[in-house]
């Protein structure tokens, strides 16, 4: 299935689409706007910092209203819009996924990093005085280090390994229980899984054979971490699909139904509603309104 939304690299977003740089940080003061289009998906993880003003942030139809002292986190496959950040002082963190992997032999070391990828609800956290200024001031660090003429990339790296490490602690003292390394590298596997087999694989049978476990070990896991089942998960990533091409594309529904195999067009309008609470014929006029004719 064809994306829907362009895939940009961090060259897009200063302004050097051929440049194949795997780490940027720059500040909203000193940024130009980037040329790219409003509603849009990322290669990279990003982690914006705000130190005043205030910033309106959208993640696949959730708006998020960014207060000072808050760190915002945006994940590869999410599409992502923003607006109002020349209002604001902070700035932006980009880096790949083999930026931050660079020379670590454990591929999972990503995975453990819980606010990354959005296990959890809100893709930020806000943070309190005295640990929003031990954060900024490892950001002034990586900062100090990429824009010298003499930088070196394993100096950043590290810097930034310790910068994150700080984000987990902070995220970790929000949380009213602690997840369990393995339960977390399960459950980013399987997402990541989901995202490249949602269209033709939706039976929890399939996942928890390429994950080499049970399907019941599988749905504990994830029913442990986000309240869901598998087959929950499975069920929610194709929905949100199928809001994107209906606000998206002038897809009918039952056109819609056939791009995510489901060729049943009142049974995929059941699951829909059954998701969402509206029904796709709904949905498609409330969103198209919103946001394709803006």
């Amino acid at each position: 299935m064809k994306d829907l939304f362009p895939f940009y690299k961090i060259g897009h977003f200063i302004n050097e689409p051929t440049s194949q740089t795997e780490f940027e940080i720059t500040k909203f003061d000193t940024m130009d706007e980037p040329d790219v289009d409003d509603f849009h998906k990322h290669t990279f993880y990003e982690i914006l910092w705000i130190e005043n003003g205030k910033s309106i942030q959208t993640i696949d139809y959730k708006q998020y209203e960014l207060e000072p002292q808050t760190l915002f986190f945006i994940s590869p496959n999410q599409v992502h819009s923003f607006e109002g950040w020349r209002d604001v002082t902070g700035g932006t963190i980009m880096f790949t996924e083999e930026f931050f992997l660079f020379n670590y032999t454990d591929k999972n070391k990503l995975f453990e990093l819980s606010f990354l990828d959005c296990i959890y609800a809100r893709p930020y956290v806000q943070l309190g005085d005295q640990d929003f200024a031990e954060v900024k001031h490892t950001i002034e660090l990586v900062y100090s280090e990429h824009h010298r003429d003499d930088k070196r990339e394993r100096i950043a790296q590290a810097l930034l390994h310790v910068l994150l490490e700080q984000i987990q602690r902070c995220v970790d003292l929000t949380m009213a229980r602690d997840v369990p390394r393995k339960s977390l590298i399960i459950y980013k596997q399987y997402k990541n899984l989901l995202e490249q087999h949602f269209i033709e694989q939706k039976s929890v049978s399939f996942y928890a054979a390429q994950l080499n476990m049970t399907q019941h070990h599988l749905n504990f896991v994830i029913r442990n971490l986000t309240g869901k089942t598998a087959s929950e998960m499975i069920r929610s990533r194709a929905i949100l699909e199928a809001k994107r091409l209906l606000t998206y594309t002038d897809h009918t529904i039952s056109e819609v139904a056939a791009e995510l195999n489901y060729f049943d067009s009142s049974y995929f309008s059941k699951i829909f509603k059954a998701e969402t609470n509206t029904t796709p014929v709904a949905f498609k006029s409330e969103m198209s309104e919103r946001y394709r004719r803006r």
